[in-house]
């Protein structure tokens, strides 16, 4: 994302480092859009199974599935937000395609329709870890942050169901999961416009975000040098 080029002149040798450094910045698109509607697919599926719109037998199509379309579309997400220079988007794509990963994998390696303790906590815990980008999230692009807050939600009441196998928690699983459907379709919707520069939907922005979009090119490049990527060490 950023570079440093350092003339090799007699005459750059003796100039302060400031003088000879250029950082190279390539815009590129927010890749929001889709590591969220890669969640809502995912979701989706899994509540599917969840509500017995689906029988059991057809949870490792839904596996397969999560697995050739989620996964790819939200790794990729995560290392677009990270060349972003959005950690926040980088860490939270990146949480949500080992999640995904790991509960398809799950799906396949089981019987059908059995629950499986060790997934359960696995996904506890990714509930947990999720709700450090949804809280860093919450400084700037509350719309993101209520999606990521949202499906640490989702993986908790998941994982609680997967623990003990009650068919309650397997239905609050369900209806928390395509309710983070809907609000990570709404969120998708609404970035994609914003980014194509009809922002219709409001993606509720604030502070640091709202600078980000409404600031000029001095406030976007302010503190650049400070920067992973650029400073000396991370």
């Amino acid at each position: 994302m950023t570079h440093n080029d350092t003339s090799s002149t007699p005459a750059a040798s003796s100039a302060a480092p400031t003088d000879v450094t250029r950082i190279v910045v390539r815009p590129i698109g927010s890749p929001l859009p889709l590591g969220f509607l890669g969640l809502a697919v995912a979701t989706t599926a899994f509540a599917a199974l969840q509500l017995g719109w689906l029988p059991p037998s057809e949870g490792r199509v839904v596996a397969l599935g999560v697995l050739a379309i989620t996964v790819p579309a939200q790794l990729l997400a995560a290392v677009y937000g990270f060349l972003a220079r959005d950690p926040v988007a980088g860490t939270g794509t990146a949480i949500l395609a080992g999640t995904w990963a790991a509960a398809g994998t799950a799906t396949l390696v089981t019987p059908p329709g059995a629950s499986s303790p060790g997934l359960g906590v696995l996904l506890v815990a990714s509930a947990a870890v999720m709700l450090v980008p949804a809280a860093a999230a919450s400084t700037g692009k509350l719309v993101a942050a209520g999606v990521m807050g949202l499906t640490a939600l989702r993986f908790a009441v998941t994982g609680v169901a997967e623990i003990t196998g009650a068919p309650g928690w397997l239905t609050a699983a369900g209806v928390v999961g395509l309710t983070l459907a809907v609000a990570a379709l709404y969120a998708a919707l609404a970035l994609e416009l914003e980014g194509a520069g009809t922002p219709v939907l409001p993606v509720l922005r604030r502070g640091s975000g709202q600078d980000a979009d409404t600031g000029d090119l001095d406030s976007a490049l302010r503190g650049l040098a400070r920067e992973a990527g650029v400073r000396r060490q991370l």
